[in-house]
């Protein structure tokens, strides 16, 4: 079933009408070739609920529908993980910013970390920011997410750290740490309920003195395993371990 966001303001439960605007309408129409009497989910990507409907009528710049029931969902993850990803090189963001919110991710928040490559300046952080913000509400849709993740405006490596060090947990993979054991202690350790910050590098790791600063924040360096994974594996790693264990 194909599912789409709208705005709160588009869904009207005492009519049990609900209003479909914007760009879905010619991808309802147009490419999936939907008829009245079909069903789809629709959410508003706050609430959690899941707004189960029947298409009643195509126009032009809207797809009416009918509210047939409302589903409480639970398909979030019972923590909140926020991916402070190191700006990586090339398009790699776009496959991170689509598998994190495919994995659960709360957030994503790119970070301009000492050793990135890339450099953005504001028109060109701007534009980025958007593309990478739809890519997050497509693989939402995809995933049948509840809530539209956000992609944030890129931070200083500096305000990120004070960001996540007001988190319940916050960890920072680095290849020189050691002892798997701790890493599975720290990470079999999160509760549902907690805010849980995940720091990723660039292709060329943190700094020593990014490592210190964080470690001074505390924010925990651990060990991902004796091989090194790339900036866009290494995040997927750590979400699909919290999805693992927050969801058995």
């Amino acid at each position: 079933m194909y599912q789409f966001f709208v705005d709160p303001a588009q869904i009207d439960i005492p009519d049990r009408r609900v209003m479909i605007l914007g760009e879905d309408v010619n991808h309802i129409k147009n490419v999936l070739r939907m008829r009245p009497g079909e069903e789809i989910s629709v959410r508003a990507g706050q609430d959690g609920r899941e707004y189960r409907c029947g298409i009643l009528s195509l126009g032009e710049r809207e797809v009416a529908c009918e509210l047939r029931f409302i589903k409480e969902d639970a398909v979030e993850l019972p923590a909140e993980v926020y991916l402070f990803q190191g700006l990586p090189k090339g398009d790699k963001m776009e496959l991170i910013i689509q598998k994190a919110v495919e994995l659960g991710a709360r957030q994503v928040i790119p970070v301009a970390a000492s050793r990135c490559v890339v450099k953005l300046d504001e028109r060109k952080a701007a534009a980025k920011r958007a593309r990478w913000q739809g890519i997050a509400e497509a693989a939402a849709k995809q995933s049948r997410r509840a809530v539209i993740p956000e992609v944030t405006e890129v931070s200083s490596f500096a305000r990120a750290v004070g960001r996540a060090s007001e988190m319940d947990v916050a960890l920072i993979p680095y290849e020189l740490a050691e002892d798997m054991s701790r890493t599975k202690r720290l990470l079999e350790g999160i509760r549902p309920g907690q805010r849980v910050a995940v720091f990723i590098g660039p292709e060329g790791g943190f700094a020593e003195a990014e490592i210190a600063l964080a470690r001074e924040s505390g924010i925990q360096p651990i060990t991902l395993g004796k091989r090194i994974l790339r900036t866009e594996t290494a995040g997927l790693a750590v979400l699909s371990w919290l999805m693992y264990l927050l969801e058995a």
